[in-house]
């Protein structure tokens, strides 16, 4: 069957295989690759689980990123976050396959270092969520040791950030003029009156609500 699961920019397509009730497992192409990478593989696969295997942005029938907008490696990985919160998968298995050894120039290569490390990146920033992991042609994510403390918070925090601010949807609020300016200088105290007030006349959008 073929899901569609919302997102900022457009939506992530993703195609699932098996029982909704079943053990599920979140499948992840590789590079120029899209869903349809898995179609040989899952029917040889066990019965009792539930396949969904996800178009990354900008692949299959996945939206692309608005034009000029860069595909980095951790955006993948906050995607796959994006579709098993949508999903509502607390704990899963993820399986993640490569872009296989068809290109052997340098950004090739790189593509490739990044593509493998979305399944490994993601089951080292979201452990709890992961129960096994499956690498297909793939490489681990490793860190040096110094830097791993530092780098697990601060991405983890990216990510979880950006998805509770997307889940908010809020609306912007209107104010008065008077309004605008009192909360643009409290949450920036070196401006003086003057200059938020010179600074909202490019940064506020006139509402007839405010």
């Amino acid at each position: 069957s073929e899901l569609k699961f919302p997102v900022p920019w457009g939506h992530v397509a993703a195609k699932a295989w098996g029982p909704s009730e079943g053990h599920p497992v979140l499948c992840l192409h590789g590079w120029l690759d899209n869903a349809n990478t898995f179609d040989k593989l899952i029917p040889l696969l066990p019965r009792d689980c539930c396949y969904v295997a996800m178009d990354f942005s900008g692949h299959g029938l996945s939206s692309h990123r608005p034009a000029g907008s860069p595909y980095h490696f951790l955006d993948y990985v906050t995607d796959v976050r994006r579709v098993a919160a949508a999903l509502q998968w607390r704990r899963f298995t993820l399986m993640g396959h490569s872009m296989g050894k068809t290109k052997t120039s340098l950004n090739a290569q790189l593509f490739f270092l990044s593509y493998c490390f979305i399944s490994p990146q993601f089951c080292f920033l979201y452990p709890e969520m992961v129960d096994k992991l499956i690498l297909l042609e793939n490489l681990g994510f490793l860190l040096a040791p110094e830097d791993t403390e530092a780098w697990l918070k601060s991405e983890r925090m990216v990510i979880d950030t950006l998805l509770s601010l997307e889940a908010k949807q809020q609306i912007p609020k209107a104010r008065s003029p008077e309004a605008a300016l009192q909360r643009l200088l409290e949450a920036n105290r070196h401006l003086t009156a003057e200059g938020g007030a010179i600074l909202l006349q490019r940064g506020a959008t006139e509402t007839p609500a405010g």
